[in-house]
């Protein structure tokens, strides 16, 4: 079999292209990246000299460039996107032009090239925020609360009509948080450890207690694998990890494991609109795909620390440049993170 996979040298789309080549070594894989920001050819550099396996630069708004990458494709997996919350705050235009707009020109081509399956991959902030009770399940309504998860909505509810009015062969799928190797430091954990490795403040939103259920990038992998495996068209899939815990609590966790105290803790500014609680029912990904996660972030997050204290010749040249004026920038108005 051949699969396409859009974004596939970013965090969750490198990781996936791993596991799909372990768990099928004699399949043509195509990774059609457009290497912006957080997009990383390190991540598949394992992969070079591999048979089967083809890298494509080039956007996923670029019509031809995208018909020539799917050429002769059966599945797609679509992981290109924006998906920084509060880069999405600062400017807004580019994920409504990668998630929508690309996604659009994505769906076209697979129509046009008959392709067997369709995977999008979204997310859960598409939902919104929970209270203190009660998982976002496959019939939670919609209710995007940032520019990021309103791009990825309306993403999937064209999917959704592509589906109806086409009889597109699209998948849905919503993750929750991911975490694990290869995650761009911009994010939650990953920053946190990096700058507790330095000893340097770990700034922390509002009173921290915002409540996110994290799920291994692995765990997720193996749900989406399970789906080009046998998802059925025009279904949605929630994929979870059973981990819910504060922010306050995994900063305090990654203070721990860095031996440094977590007076680091730094309460910033709360970022506009920032959903308090995500979690995640996935039985019915249970029950149709036989998914299930098998690592707890209690266990896993230990040799995520490590996997970043041994790899610091892949995150120091990131942590440069336009990385820096954002972050900069963007915690200078919150009052902390220097």
């Amino acid at each position: 079999m051949r699969l396409l996979v859009t974004g596939g040298a970013g965090f969750i789309g490198s990781n996936f292209v791993q596991f799909w080549l372990d768990r099928h070594p004699a399949d043509e894989l195509v990774v059609f990246d457009a290497l912006t920001y957080a997009g990383n050819l390190e991540n598949l550099s394992d992969l070079n000299d591999r048979r089967g396996y083809r890298f494509v630069k080039g956007r996923i708004e670029d019509a031809e460039a995208v018909r020539r990458a799917m050429d002769g494709g059966e599945v797609v997996v679509h992981f290109a996107a924006e998906s920084f919350v509060d880069r999405s705050i600062v400017g807004p235009q580019v994920f409504v032009t990668t998630n929508v707009v690309g996604s659009q020109v994505l769906f076209d081509a697979a129509r046009e090239a008959g392709v067997r399956l369709f995977v999008h991959v979204s997310t859960d902030e598409v939902y919104g925020s929970l209270g203190s009770t009660g998982r976002f399940s496959e019939e939670t309504p919609y209710a995007p609360g940032n520019p990021y998860s309103a791009s990825k909505a309306a993403s999937d509810l064209l999917a959704l009509a592509y589906y109806k009015t086409f009889g597109f062969p699209v998948v849905i799928t919503h993750g929750s948080n991911n975490y694990g190797p290869y995650q761009f430091p911009e994010k939650f954990i990953p920053l946190f450890i990096l700058r507790a490795m330095e000893g340097k403040p770990l700034p922390l939103y509002g009173d921290g207690l915002n409540v996110r259920d994290w799920i291994h990038v692995r765990d997720h992998c193996l749900g989406l694998a399970l789906i080009v495996e046998r998802g059925k068209a025009g279904e949605t899939y929630n994929f979870g990890g059973d981990c819910e815990r504060t922010n306050l609590e995994i900063a305090r966790r990654i203070c721990e494991l860095a031996g440094r105290s977590d007076a680091l803790i730094q309460f910033v500014k709360d970022r506009p609109g920032h959903d308090r609680r995500y979690a995640i029912d996935y039985a019915k990904a249970a029950r149709e795909l036989g998914f299930a996660p098998t690592t707890s972030i209690e266990a896993a997050l230990p040799e995520v620390f490590r996997w970043y204290a041994d790899h610091e010749p892949w995150w120091r040249h990131i942590l440069s440049g336009e990385y820096q004026n954002f972050y900069a920038q963007w915690y200078a108005e919150r009052g902390g993170g220097t």
